[in-house]
């Protein structure tokens, strides 16, 4: 079943071309897959607030929430996909926020070697940016995504529904992955966010939606280009290599530990890629407009070292996203010395 203001768009990566349906309803995943061997994949928050649309479906219900991403819940997928007589046939769909799709995809194409999968994204962090690009994967202790494969999804569905139960520190979580495509790719984006409000894009469907298929269509030309995070994707890491470092240690959500870690990449940049201070002033301002926070007393040696474990250390350097100026990044390496004397006279 499809609704008339429904746009379907189909992203084509390395060998895989997938379906993307914005504006849709969930009830079209029945035209979409079997849904005798299909299992959903959500969490008990979701699950609570949008009972009635798993009702006939085979679903198994994780606990929510960044602390349970883990091979703990994947091992619990699994255990429940064999209960289930799941098969090399059987479809899954991840229906929920970026932890959800995370485990899923994983789970997914770990189970017998990798069966189909696909998502439904519900929050506004999933629908721009976890969703979308075929990482999925899991943490390990403070370790943000150090298990994980690259592996795209059938098609992606998005339900606005979903965001009528969205708290607003969701909202807010999302926005900062939004602000971050803006700032390293779309100049005029970074604009439209500083002519509105959260509230604004809160109350229309309409604006909300575009702006989301916006943010889909840069992740994806990024990804497409580099799927294998050789080059140009590691863009899409702008505020994240720091932001990582403090988000499970100080128990961040998302979006904040990355609001926090693109202030840090402005100043790097302003340091050693002669980005303006007016520029730093401009991304914090946006993100305080959104809710975000842009300063945090996090402990700088325990960070450091979780940084020494980021994937995105090369031997003695850090491949570290800076901005040239706002719409436009690069990747910078930074020997580890020089690194660790700027990251220690941040404040």
């Amino acid at each position: 079943m499809k609704n008339k203001e429904m746009i379907a768009q189909k992203y084509t990566f390395s060998g895989k071309t997938i379906d993307a349906y914005f504006n849709a309803n969930f009830i079209l995943l029945e035209d979409l897959v079997d849904k005798t061997n299909t299992i959903l994949i959500t969490d008990e928050n979701i699950f609570a607030k949008q009972s009635e649309k798993f009702q006939g479906w085979k679903t198994i219900v994780l606990k929510a929430g960044e602390q349970f991403k883990n091979q703990s819940a994947v091992d619990e997928i699994i255990n429940q996909l064999i209960q289930l007589n799941a098969d090399r046939q059987t479809f899954i769909v991840g229906v929920g926020g970026g932890v959800v799709t995370d485990i899923t995809g994983f789970a997914a194409s770990v189970y017998m070697r990798g069966i189909k999968f696909a998502f439904m994204p519900s929050s506004i962090l999933a629908m721009v940016d976890a969703s979308v690009g075929g990482k999925n994967g899991v943490d390990v202790g403070v370790y943000k995504n150090l298990v994980g494969t690259i592996n795209h999804p059938e098609f992606l569905l998005y339900d606005y529904s979903f965001l009528e139960t969205l708290p607003d520190e969701e909202w807010i979580n999302g926005f900062a992955e939004i602000i971050k495509h803006a700032s390293i790719k779309d100049e005029a984006m970074f604009h439209l966010l500083e002519e509105n409000t959260l509230e604004d894009f809160q109350s229309s469907k309409e604006i909300i939606g575009k702006l989301i298929q916006q943010n889909v269509e840069i992740k994806y030309n990024v990804v497409a280009s580099d799927e294998r995070e050789t080059g140009e994707r590691k863009l899409l890491n702008f505020g994240h290599t720091i932001g990582h470092a403090i988000e499970n240690t100080a128990k961040l959500p998302h979006g904040s530990a990355v609001s926090i870690g693109m202030v840090a990449a402005c100043i790097i940049s302003e340091k050693i890629n002669n980005f303006s201070k007016e520029g730093t002033e401009k991304v914090k301002q946006l993100l305080s407009k959104y809710k975000l926070p842009v300063a945090f007393g996090f402990d700088k040696e325990k960070t450091w070292e979780i940084l020494l474990h980021d994937k995105k250390k090369s031997g003695s350097d850090m491949n570290f996203v800076v901005l040239d100026k706002i719409g436009k990044a690069s990747i910078k390496k930074i020997p580890l010395p020089d690194l660790h004397e700027i990251f220690f006279s941040l404040t």
